[in-house]
């Protein structure tokens, strides 16, 4: 995600203008990204001082307390001339700001460390996820455990470079269909991602189990993918490949021209 659009994001994200979608995408990189984090602190600090003058007003008895020792200067003043009244004034209005910024500066660093603690415990919760996901996907012994390590990662939001080379390698290597099926359904889930995409189309030139094969080419028809046509070209083409997976590409070429 870009600088602009990030910005855009956290400025609306502040003012709970966001959809729902775009909320969680939001975390999602806050939590993921540290520079897109320190900038969110950023934005928000600039919008809140633009209206903290007027959210910063003085409880009752800070008010009182300022009216108290007003009064007791104005009374200590034998003359009540201005040039004698207003520094005593300005020590008891600074005096009083000092208070309501000093409440106004704890109620800021509480909440800060607040926010810390809830992405503290977002961080570990995923990093938690992502433990469990790739102890099923090594599960040798259990097939289906590894299709719950793929199911797993359909709960996730955006995974990380890792996860996303356990579910190509399932999707490729796995000796059952059931799993191979399960990671490419996971994988189809962040097409938007470039990397993913790519991961999808190579697939199609060493994939050899004919159901993963037919449910690849719909996936990446689907999604209009242009950068597979070749890999059709040549499925379609290939005596060696079953006739419905060749109907299959076919097929998906047609749809793609």
């Amino acid at each position: 995600m870009n600088k602009e659009t990030l910005e855009t994001l956290l400025i609306d994200y502040i003012d709970g203008k966001l959809t729902h979608e775009e909320k969680l995408q939001v975390e999602q990189e806050l939590v993921n990204n540290k520079d897109a984090y320190i900038l969110y602190e950023q934005l928000k600090e600039v919008m809140h001082a633009m209206d903290r003058s007027s959210k910063l007003e003085p409880s009752a008895s800070l008010q009182s307390s300022f009216n108290t020792l007003l009064q007791e200067e104005i009374k200590a003043v034998k003359k009540p001339k201005v040039i004698f009244l207003q520094p005593s004034f300005y020590r008891v209005a600074a005096a009083v700001t000092l208070l309501i910024l000093g409440a106004g500066l704890g109620y800021w660093i509480s909440k800060y460390q607040r926010q810390q603690q809830e992405i503290a415990l977002i961080q570990k919760q995923l990093e938690e996820n992502k433990l469990m996901m790739m102890s099923m996907l090594d599960n040798e012994g259990s097939a289906s455990q590894r299709v719950l390590g793929a199911t797993v990662a359909l709960k996730m939001e955006r995974p990380d470079d890792e996860i996303v080379m356990a579910l190509g390698k399932a999707m490729n290597e796995d000796p059952n269909t059931n799993v191979r099926l399960a990671a490419l359904d996971a994988l189809s889930k962040f097409n938007k991602e470039r990397h993913v995409r790519g991961i999808l189309i190579a697939s199609l030139a060493t994939q050899k189990d004919p159901l993963v094969q037919i449910a690849l080419i719909r996936i990446l028809v689907e999604m209009k993918v242009q950068g597979a046509v070749k890999e059709l070209e040549r499925i379609s083409n290939d005596e060696e490949v079953l006739k419905e997976v060749k109907d299959e590409a076919h097929a998906g070429l047609l749809k793609l021209s």
